[in-house]
């Protein structure tokens, strides 16, 4: 049975979409069958691999028109698929919020291809809503990439606290997979001082992997690829493949 991680953090513009791609790519590399779902109305995720506009994608999956397999599409990468997103997901906020099991949509979705993939990847959107609530009650695990700024410690507390509120009453499965720092500067002296208050506290809940603040990243999405066909020679690409390694080795 395949691992099934979601990337959350209320914050936007901390990384979790390029991590997701990004790190899905490289493990779709090493062979592993990987499986992005896009759960983000933005459909950030969707177009940075390629695919935009789907006639169906995981908004038709939850709600039962359309089974997922037949939502999911091939991207640029060898073994890396996605169902897609659009802005119909936006609905999914008002249609489960009374609905009993409103916590469970997507898990329900994913359980007929969960043992398909090696690893299932869930990109939530920048928020603590209903949509993150469906991503951490389907996931093993969950991976938060943390922004090297002070303002990222004070959400990463809430969004800890909402993990063990989820392992107490939705998931009690779920574990924290690790905490990602991303967009690191070295020259900062901010943004060494929060990677060392985050590594005394947490530990090896951290992964040893940084990644650089690198412009070749931000530029990857707009040509509709991941970093390992843009450019897997940048320091971004070197960062992604080395954390993929690194998961490997932890999984």
């Amino acid at each position: 049975m395949g691992k099934t991680v979601v990337f959350a953090n209320q914050k936007g513009g901390v990384g979790k979409t390029t991590t997701a791609a990004n790190l899905g790519a490289y493990l779709a590399e090493e062979g592993k069958k990987v499986l992005l779902v896009d759960f983000d109305p933005q459909g950030n995720l969707s177009s940075s691999v390629g695919v935009k506009n789907a006639p169906e994608g995981i908004y038709e999956a939850i709600n039962g028109k359309t089974p997922l397999k037949k939502v999911i599409r091939a991207t640029a990468v060898e073994n890396l698929s996605i169902a897609s997103s659009s802005i119909n997901l936006t609905g999914a906020n008002i249609e489960l919020v009374d609905k009993e099991d409103r916590a469970f949509f997507l898990k329900k979705a994913l359980a007929p291809v969960k043992d398909e993939y090696d690893f299932i990847f869930i990109d939530c959107p920048p928020s603590l809503g209903i949509l993150t609530l469906n991503g951490l009650a389907a996931a093993d695990s969950v991976i938060i990439p943390l922004q090297c700024e002070y303002f990222a410690l004070e959400g990463l507390s809430l969004l800890l606290e909402t993990v063990k509120r989820i392992q107490s009453k939705i998931n009690p499965d779920l574990q924290v997979g690790g905490i990602l720092f991303t967009m690191f500067d070295s020259r900062t002296r901010l943004a060494n001082d929060v990677v060392n208050e985050v590594c005394g506290y947490f530990g090896k809940k951290v992964f040893k992997t940084i990644i650089p603040r690198n412009v070749r990243l931000s530029e990857a999405p707009s040509h509709s690829v991941p970093i390992n066909i843009y450019d897997p020679n940048c320091a971004g690409a070197k960062s992604y493949r080395k954390l993929a390694e690194e998961v490997l080795a932890r999984v």
